[in-house]
């Protein structure tokens, strides 16, 4: 296993407990079936023929697994893998460095890849079409341009957010995958994993109450079986049972549908403060005393995916699961669609 196997993803800070619970190849890695077997297929093929991966793109919400595929890949074609990320490149030297410093059959892991540089990502397309990087130096009349060549390496993509990028861009990459949300079942196998590897007693009842208000995303799993942990230990006899978890998750305020104390204020505002909506994104902020742009990135999809908000071209509207979930009357008419 290459040295450099476990590497920190700046999609969002993870802690150490993150990061030793990741799977290190396919074989131990629960859900995104398809997604999984299209890499695996791919791996074989390169190895068959001796070749080098074609470049990989990876996007879907923060947490299911998008680092953690990266580092399976590398080490299954028995490469090291270099980690970066879109705003860390800041100028075309920075990239010629990274890309300098590959070998032949490495894997580059940018990710958020769609924060690069408009001119950054100029630079990107001949090392991933061509492999080679054509860098200017000095300015004006002086003005001079090198080629470098580079070993024939595997770009592998991540991103939160594959509507922003470019098409010369996304058109660069041999294979597009979206990860989705996990079901039920497949984060119990994970909470399962992560406890053995913790040395954690839990039954399937208990993992399952946990996985079901995980918001499908096995990060926030692992972060909430870290904290029902902590709970048993102190509270229980250090065994997690579906009781003990209910306690310690209702301690923290995250409810059986997986919303926490946010997201109820939210569904909350929009229902009292504005009849339902429609409300605009940063009226709605302004109400709950928070940034609009976490309410977007964070909040938002997936209280849209559970049903209970709507974006439309006026604004956020509440739907009549939010008003049952609060414990509101629906307003008339809603009331219908429920039956």
């Amino acid at each position: 296993m290459p040295e450099n196997f476990y590497q920190e993803t700046v999609e969002a800070p993870e802690s150490p407990f993150d990061i030793s619970l990741r799977p290190p190849a396919f074989s131990e890695f629960h859900g995104q079936e398809k997604v999984k077997d299209r890499l695996i297929l791919m791996v074989e093929a390169a190895r068959q023929r001796g070749d080098v991966l074609e470049h990989i793109l990876l996007s879907g919400p923060p947490g299911l697994g998008k680092t953690t595929l990266a580092n399976i890949v590398a080490t299954a074609v028995g490469s090291n893998i270099h980690t970066t990320s879109g705003p860390q490149i800041e100028k075309a030297g920075d990239l010629a460095g990274i890309l300098t410093n590959l070998q032949k059959g490495d894997v580059l892991f940018i990710d958020e890849i769609h924060r690069l540089h408009p001119a950054i990502e100029e630079y990107l397309y001949p090392a991933m079409e061509d492999y080679r990087l054509d860098i200017i130096i000095d300015s004006g009349p002086s003005a001079r341009s090198i080629q470098l060549n580079l070993p024939k390496y595997t770009l592998v993509g991540a991103t939160t957010r594959a509507g922003v990028l470019t098409a010369p861009l996304r058109s660069r990459f041999g294979l597009v995958n979206r990860l989705d949300y996990y079901s039920i079942d497949e984060l119990c196998v994970i909470i399962k994993r992560s406890a053995s590897l913790l040395d954690i007693t839990i039954d399937q009842d208990g993992a399952a109450e946990i996985a079901s208000r995980s918001r499908g995303t096995p990060r926030v799993s692992n972060n909430l079986l870290r904290w029902v942990r902590d709970y048993a230990q102190v509270k229980a006899d250090g065994a997690i049972t579906a009781e003990v978890a209910m306690k310690a998750l209702a301690m923290i305020e995250i409810d059986e549908d997986g919303l926490d104390e946010m997201d109820t204020r939210l569904l909350e505002t929009v229902i009292y403060k504005f009849n339902g909506g429609p409300v605009g994104l940063s009226s709605l902020a302004v109400a709950i005393g928070e940034d609009a742009s976490t309410i977007e990135e964070v909040n938002e999809p997936f209280l849209i995916m559970q049903g209970f908000l709507q974006r439309t071209p006026r604004g956020r509207m509440a739907l009549p699961a939010a008003y049952l979930k609060i414990g509101a009357q629906p307003p008339s008419g809603a009331q219908e669609e429920l039956l």
